[in-house]
């Protein structure tokens, strides 16, 4: 279950991704209803369409925004609502002016109230007040207030609190993030392929010839085809950010065993990770960046 009451600094996830906003002077201002683009933000991160929220955003956060991989576009969205996962969004009228979103999944519904803006000039000023939706004491509530810019006559997604949006930074340090997290996996990855080709060699006293040979059957028992050592994706080659590839190396007509290699290579060199893996039957893994190219038996070994 998900642990709403626990998330009491929900929004230093997303702080991470901001810097400090100066004071302006206050001033009347007109244009388009702030509390409508918030409405729409808020909706957008609920059901993680991220296209929708990447308009609310000023051009040079849209821009640096389109330029995060999927799943930090994912993670960003998700911090919005204090959900882990999608969810399905419900909009009513709230009390004294304000509007109601509520973010339902199956497992927890967050109920985030937007109340009426304060425009300052091309500014504008909103209190967000966020808690789950069983809490009707309010002791989860978090409150925060939202900053909205005027841009070519659009509001756009501003600040939270007195911190200013600056996705560009935050899109440097997910990118240092996942690629290490990527990287992680990679090595993990390589070594279960190892394991499931050695399985596969005791079960079917041969080595498989692709990768795709350790997948599981679409239906029906397993096959040498279709072994059922491995998950689909890593089958298929292609996980967390990484491109695996194998091949059968060393057999001959004199007798001698077949051995084989691994190698796992960044899908996005630089953004989904940074060094190349390699192991071959001796099951010592090595790494280095090869700037996305595929590595050898002379990098050095990993644990």
């Amino acid at each position: 279950m998900v642990k709403f009451a626990r998330r009491n600094s929900w929004w230093i996830g997303i702080a991470a991704a901001f810097v400090v906003l100066p004071c302006f002077a206050a001033d009347s201002g007109t244009g388009s209803d702030p509390q409508m683009v918030l409405r729409d933000v808020l909706s957008a991160a609920c059901a993680q369409k991220d296209a929708e929220f990447g308009r609310a955003l000023t051009a040079r956060n849209r821009e640096a925004y389109a330029h995060l991989t999927p799943a930090a576009r994912s993670k960003f969205l998700k911090r919005f609502v204090l959900l882990d996962e999608a969810g399905q969004p419900r909009v009513e009228d709230g009390s004294g002016g304000a509007l109601q979103v509520s973010c339902v999944t199956p497992r927890v519904t967050t109920v985030m109230e937007i109340g009426k803006p304060e425009v300052q000039d091309n500014l504008a000023y909103i209190s967000l007040v966020v808690r789950e939706a069983t809490d009707s004491s309010g002791i989860s509530a978090k409150r925060v207030v939202m900053g909205l810019v005027r841009e070519q006559g659009q509001w756009k997604l501003l600040s939270l609190g007195l911190l200013l949006l600056d996705l560009p930074t935050l899109g440097e340090e997910w990118d240092r993030a996942e690629m290490k997290s990527n990287e992680e996996s990679a090595a993990a990855h390589m070594k279960e392929l190892a394991k499931a080709i050695e399985e596969y060699r005791k079960t079917y006293t041969r080595l498989p010839d692709e990768l795709a040979w350790l997948g599981p059957p679409e239906s029906g028992p397993v096959t040498p085809e279709k072994a059922g050592v491995v998950s689909k994706d890593l089958a298929a080659g292609h996980q967390d950010g990484y491109t695996f590839r194998y091949v059968v190396v060393g057999a001959s007509t004199t007798g001698a065993p077949a051995k084989y290699e691994l190698a796992g290579i960044p899908s996005d060199y630089g953004r989904t990770g940074g060094r190349s893996f390699f192991m071959d039957s001796s099951g010592v893994l090595h790494a280095a960046d090869h700037k996305g190219a595929v590595g050898s038996i002379a990098d050095p070994k990993v644990d």
